[in-house]
């Protein structure tokens, strides 16, 4: 998995054996993808790599990130269930998601007609991220690793989706996570289901 963000845009997050080569989905989507890349770095956010993906922070917080996926690719905003979505740009990550989130595209013509609004969006993100909002997060009736807790409060999009799972997927993933005897580990766990939580499912699904 790539930890420089400039990587991704030639070769890929790293994660599966399609990196560097054309059937990447980063170089699939990369016109688009360089569009919004431009667009994040224009808006003044700091560009990292988290996840194997670009991700765009402010003051070292999340705001927006970048995903390349088979049939299209995607603009996530972290606390969008803070923002106004004028446009009904937002689509759900998942069907048990409860925040609307990401902003999918099918080309980079798409980018260009919407780089006005796109824009706009990630101004009133910022916007949030400067005033110190954050959305609620529900609280749950056992015990959450201090890793994880720890975890969704720098992450505001894994929060959202940890919250939007239903009592019993959030209790499977704190057992499992909770299970491992090093904090190392049980870090390790919450980055390898990070995916499986946005998706909305359960650790073993």
């Amino acid at each position: 998995m790539i930890k420089d963000p400039n990587i991704y845009f030639i070769d890929g997050c790293g994660r599966c054996n399609k990196a560097g080569t054309d059937a990447c989905k980063a170089r699939i989507w990369g016109e688009g993808l360089a569009l919004l890349r431009t667009l994040c770095r224009d808006a003044g956010l700091e560009e990292i790599a988290r996840w194997g993906h670009p991700c765009y922070a402010l003051n070292g917080s999340n705001v927006v990130m970048i995903v390349a996926f088979q049939g299209d690719f995607q603009l996530s905003f972290f606390k969008a269930s803070l923002m106004k979505d004028p446009e009904n740009l937002f689509s759900k990550r998942g069907e048990n998601t409860q925040v609307a989130s990401i902003v999918n595209f099918t080309s980079a013509d798409q980018v260009r007609e919407m780089t006005p609004v796109i824009t706009a969006y990630i101004q009133e993100a910022i916007a949030i991220e400067k005033a110190g909002l954050k959305p609620e997060r529900k609280v749950a009736s056992f015990d959450i690793p201090q890793e994880l807790v720890d975890a969704m409060d720098a992450d505001a999009e894994l929060a959202e989706a940890f919250a939007a799972l239903t009592p019993g997927r959030q209790r499977g993933y704190c057992l499992t996570i909770g299970g491992a005897k090093q904090s190392a580990t049980r870090i390790n766990r919450i980055e390898k289901y990070r995916a499986q939580m946005l998706q909305g499912k359960g650790y073993n699904e």
